[in-house]
């Protein structure tokens, strides 16, 4: 897990952002990927997986339960599966780090296994609801034992045979509907999640290619209806994971707000459930372009390349706000920056996700010179017209990744420079960012502190 000792980083503007990256695996894929191995008979390669240390978490945890996964090379990574139903008792309380997928999704598991297992995590975990998991989990028969509010520590019971159920999610989360789907698996019967909202689909993509029985019905309102056939049978796959379009989203960001850039991001992952700030962006007049499409594993993958634009103020429908959820962060900068007046509207999800990124990046970018009025679920933003922020503050990141990173990016187009307080935190999903910031200015233009930390 990351370093307990903050390191502060400072991002400076040192001209313009040019070159070809490949970003890490995509984490929700990651994520899935080692699970499902895990609960299929037999062995699965996984190429391209995220090493950050959220992936790691959920490795560790899966380990704990039984399976077998080895390390074989950057990215690869071999799997030797217990088979649904074949989750063991864990000896020591599962340790997450900062993981809230990894949580929600092995809570899911465990909830339909005869075992109990402890789930803890760090400072910033631990302060993240877990009862809209724990509401449809305790209706399929698993008891829960939580900390105040409803957070870890907190511990599972799972009961076998667990009752399968219908559920309709009352808010769009695509982790709430994996989890019920997950201790579905090993339930009798049909399991059904009816999702009003679509929110990213990896889990019923990646089940249907591991041989679950599913379908996924729309209804004539946009409703959508899933339904996976329990005590299933998973076969082992070889998987191919995507780049992450959430980590894509910050060099692509860094080059659209930097004058003279040009950065191409290689074998990103498009799923239509996850592509919404690069439509967003491309409403604002992004000039952004798409080649060597192509389909990977059952997901569709772009090389994505951005130069440097005027981007335009503009009101992001609510309904959009699923296929963007993370990447809200890093599009706050880029509407810091743009010509005119940028609404956002129920986001509300932001507000309890690894921090309350809506208050953290309305008072950062406040701090860095950008006009900014946060709502109770969403933020205005008045753009500086393509003028460079002022910058020259120190940003508090709260342990959160993206929060750290949405500021590196800001302070690649401000006047002076932007400290984050500590940047450990990216190591939980993107832990080469620093130094692809770092080949995109040019070796030139980096430098290296005294305590061999990056400053890009």
């Amino acid at each position: 897990m990351h370093s307990a000792i903050p390191r502060p980083a400072t991002f400076l503007h040192s001209g313009p952002l040019r070159g070809t990256v490949k970003v890490p695996g995509d984490k929700s894929i990651s994520h899935r990927a080692i699970m499902l191995s895990a609960l299929a008979v037999g062995e699965s390669r996984i190429s391209g997986l995220l090493e950050g240390e959220d992936v790691l978490a959920t490795a560790a945890a899966m380990r704990a339960m039984g399976a077998k996964i080895e390390r074989t090379g950057e990215g690869s990574w071999t799997v030797h599966g217990v088979g649904v139903g074949g989750l063991m008792q864990p000896s020591a309380a599962l340790d997450m780090g900062n993981s809230g997928t990894s949580t929600r999704l092995l809570m899911g598991l465990v909830s339909s296994h005869r075992i109990s297992a402890t789930f803890i995590g760090d400072a910033s975990l631990s302060k993240r609801p877990m009862g809209r998991v724990i509401d449809p989990l305790s209706l399929m028969g698993a008891e829960f034992n939580a900390s105040p509010g409803g957070t870890l520590p907190l511990m599972v019971r799972g009961l076998v045979p667990a009752i399968p159920i219908r559920y309709r999610l009352p808010v769009a989360s695509a982790q709430v509907k994996s989890a019920v789907l997950l201790a579905g698996l090993n339930a009798p019967g049909r399991t059904e999640v009816v999702e009003p909202i679509p929110t990213r689909d990896h889990s019923e993509r990646m089940l249907r290619g591991f041989g679950a029985d599913l379908s996924v019905e729309l209804a004539s309102d946009g409703v959508r209806h899933i339904r996976l056939k329990g005590e299933a049978e998973l076969k082992p796959q070889n998987i191919e994971v995507p780049g992450d379009p959430s980590s894509a989203a910050f060099p692509i960001v860094a080059a659209l707000i930097t004058p003279g850039s040009e950065v191409t991001v290689t074998h990103v992952g498009m799923n239509p459930t996850r592509n919404g700030i690069y439509k967003m962006l491309e409403a604002m007049g992004a000039n952004i372009s798409y080649s060597n499409e192509r389909e990977v594993g059952g997901e569709p993958v772009a090389d994505i390349t951005a130069r440097h634009s005027i981007l335009h103020g503009i009101e992001v429908p609510p309904e959009v706000a699923p296929s963007m959820i993370d990447e809200f962060p890093v599009f706050f900068v880029a509407a810091s920056v743009a010509q005119g007046r940028t609404t956002t509207s129920g986001l509300d999800e932001l507000r309890v996700k690894e921090s309350d990124r809506l208050a953290l990046m309305a008072s950062g970018l406040q701090a860095i010179g950008a006009v900014v009025t946060e709502t109770e679920d969403g933020l205005l933003i008045d753009g500086s017209g393509g003028e460079p922020l002022e910058g020259g503050a120190a940003i508090k990141s709260a342990l959160d990744h993206r929060i750290a990173m949405s500021f590196a990016v800001a302070g690649q187009h401000c006047y002076k420079g932007v400290t984050v307080d500590d940047v450990t935190p990216i190591a939980t999903s993107f832990p080469s960012f620093e130094i692809m910031l770092m080949m995109l200015k040019g070796d030139d233009n980096s430098s290296v502190s005294p305590d061999g930390s990056a400053n890009p």
